[in-house]
């Protein structure tokens, strides 16, 4: 479910599912810079959840942009990345598999 709050003075959308709300902001820069450009590695989000297969197939049937399929990491945990319209990676997974 989102939520629009477009006319407040600090204007922002909240996003919700399940147990998780994120709140998404305008940039005021001209083009948002993704963490693994910045530091070279790293997510910009990371959500945990033990439906990984089942949330991977909702974003692929949706369209989205899978960069790193379902996999085990070498840090152990089992997830899928998305990127996002700016260029975001959003890991989506489940440590210590």
């Amino acid at each position: 479910m989102a939520v629009q709050y477009l006319d407040a003075k600090e204007p922002h959308v909240c996003l919700y599912r399940d147990d998780t709300e994120i709140i998404l902001t305008i940039a005021n820069v001209p083009r948002v810079m993704p963490n693994r450009e910045l530091y070279g590695y790293g997510y910009d989000a990371y959500f945990i959840t033990d439906r990984q297969e089942a949330l991977q197939q909702e974003f692929l049937d949706a369209g989205a942009k899978v960069v790193r399929p379902l996999s085990n990491t070498d840090y152990h945990n089992h997830e899928f990345v998305v990127e996002d319209i700016d260029g975001r990676w959003l890991g989506f997974g489940l440590k210590g598999i």
